[in-house]
């Protein structure tokens, strides 16, 4: 008795896909015309990297004029958490935030400023170079991670322009 009152009211609900319409939709679109700005530091090119791949496969040439600037400033940052007996750290938190600002090339009008962040944890072993090569490993999967969150978050951004431009209310 319930199933049949829940297919009723999910078929009322006007969910649709972010990316519809692939590369030639209205957001893939939205996304191609925004410059990433260069970002400093390891993490900054790492994150930038990220992000001009995933917004180059929404059909962005990366020549011409781009409608948009993608600002990015990171903090990265290594805090030791576990300690054993000899005082020696032997867990490590890598944290990655980024404060990140979509400007309006024409304008210079900031149109969206947000944040994005993760971390992960680093087990600190006996050899100081396996602790290095996992702190960057960690550093790169947190790139990545907080690359995705932040054209996430871009797309969700020109959905809600491209539905408001149309006249429909933004979902």
């Amino acid at each position: 008795m319930l199933v049949p009152l829940l297919l009723l009211a999910a078929g009322g609900c006007t969910l649709q896909p972010l990316y519809a319409g692939g590369a030639a939709g209205p957001v893939a679109a939205s996304l191609s015309g925004i410059e990433v700005a260069p970002i400093q530091g390891k993490a900054g090119w790492l994150v930038a990297n990220a992000l001009r791949d995933r917004l180059g496969a929404m059909g962005g040439s990366g020549a011409g004029a781009a409608r948009y600037r993608l600002n990015v400033v990171l903090d990265d940052q290594i805090i030791g958490l576990g300690a054993r007996a000899d005082d020696a750290v032997s867990r490590e938190r890598r944290t990655l935030r980024a404060r990140f600002q979509l400007i309006e090339a024409g304008k210079g009008t900031v149109v969206l400023d947000a944040t994005a962040g993760s971390d992960a944890g680093i087990d600190v072993v006996g050899s100081e170079y396996a602790t290095i090569a996992a702190e960057s490993t960690a550093l790169e999967r947190l790139s990545d991670t907080v690359a995705e969150q932040i054209v996430g978050r871009l797309a969700l951004y020109a959905r809600r322009t491209q539905a408001g431009a149309a006249g429909t209310p933004a979902p």
